[in-house]
C-alpha cells in the first residue's frame, strides 16, 4: 500500500514541477491539442456513420424482423463505439508522445537535470528519425496488448453483478498499467532500457505504478483533462523512472520558470 501512495505522489510532483515550468509546460500541450482534435474528429465521424457502417457490414440481418434487426445492430453499433472509446484512451498517450517526441523528450532531459545531484541527464545518442521509429513500434506493440485486454474485459463485462462492478475496476488498472508504461518509455528509452526490460520493471513494482497510472487513466477518460496533464505526468514518469533504476534525484524544487533559458526543444 505504500507503493500505492508513492505512485501517486510521483504523478503530484510532475504536475508540479511544470507548474513551476511554465514554458516546458506551454510547449508540452501542443502535441495533445493535436492529437485530441484528431480523436475528436474520429469519434464525432464513427458516432455520425456508425450505425451505417455496422447496416453495410451485416447484410445478414436485412431479412430479419422487426424489432430483433434494429437491436442487434443498435447493440452492434453501441459496442463499436465502446470499443473505439476504449481504444482512444489507451492509445491517446501513445500518439500524443509520438507527436510531441521532441518536446516531450526535453521535457523528461530537464527533469532529470533539475534532480539530478549533478545537474545531467542520460542521452540516447541516436537520432531523432530512430527515436522515432523506437516509439512508434513500442507503442504499436503496447497497444496490441492493451487492446487485447480490453476484448477480454469486454467480453467478461457481460456477467452478471461483476461485469458491471468488478470489471470496470480491473479495466482502469490495466489502462494505468499501460499508460505508465508509456510515460516512463519517454525516460526509460532514453537510457537504453528495451520494451522487454522495462516491462519487467514495471511488473517488479506493480503497487507503484497502478498509484501512478490508475488515477491518470480515470483523469483520462475526460480528453480535454488528459491534454492539460499530459506534461506533468511524462515529468512524474521521469522521476518515478529514476527510482526504478535506483538513481539518486535531489528534490529540485527550483520552481524557476526556464523562460528565458535553453530554448524548449534541444
Amino acid at each position: 500500500m505504500r507503493d500505492l501512495g508513492a505512485g501517486f505522489t510521483y504523478l503530484l510532483k510532475g504536475q508540479r514541477w511544470v507548474a513551476g515550468h511554465g514554458r516546458q509546460y506551454g510547449f508540452g500541450l501542443l502535441p495533445g491539442l493535436i492529437t485530441l482534435v484528431l480523436y475528436v474528429a474520429a469519434l464525432t465521424s464513427l458516432a455520425l456513420w456508425g450505425q451505417d457502417f455496422v447496416g453495410w457490414s451485416t447484410p445478414f440481418a436485412d431479412d430479419w424482423s422487426s424489432p430483433w434487426r434494429g437491436a442487434f445492430r443498435g447493440l452492434l453499433t453501441a459496442v463499436l463505439f465502446a470499443l473505439a472509446l476504449l481504444l482512444a484512451v489507451v492509445t491517446f498517450t501513445a500518439v500524443t508522445l509520438l507527436i510531441g517526441q521532441p518536446f516531450y523528450e526535453n521535457l523528461s532531459e530537464k527533469v532529470d537535470r533539475d534532480v539530478s545531484p549533478d545537474g545531467t541527464a542520460p542521452e540516447s545518442g541516436l537520432p531523432l528519425w530512430r527515436e522515432l521509429w523506437i516509439s512508434a513500434r513500442d507503442s504499436l506493440r503496447i497497444v496490441v496488448r492493451a487492446a487485447l485486454w480490453g476484448v477480454l474485459l469486454f467480453a467478461l463485462g457481460f456477467i452478471p453483478f461483476v461485469g458491471q462492478t468488478v470489471v470496470p475496476v480491473i479495466g482502469f488498472f490495466v489502462t494505468g498499467f499501460f499508460l505508465t508504461e508509456e510515460l516512463t518509455a519517454v525516460a526509460l528509452q532514453r537510457r537504453g532500457v528495451e520494451l522487454r526490460a522495462r516491462l519487467a520493471l514495471l511488473r517488479s513494482r506493480r503497487t507503484l505504478v497502478w498509484g501512478f497510472g490508475t488515477p491518470l487513466a480515470v483523469a483520462f477518460v475526460v480528453p480535454f483533462v488528459a491534454v492539460f496533464l499530459m506534461p506533468g505526468a511524462v515529468a512524474g514518469a521521469t522521476l518515478m523512472a529514476r527510482e526504478l533504476l535506483g538513481e539518486e534525484s535531489g528534490e529540485g524544487e527550483s520552481g524557476e520558470d526556464d523562460s528565458e533559458g535553453e530554448p524548449a526543444i534541444s
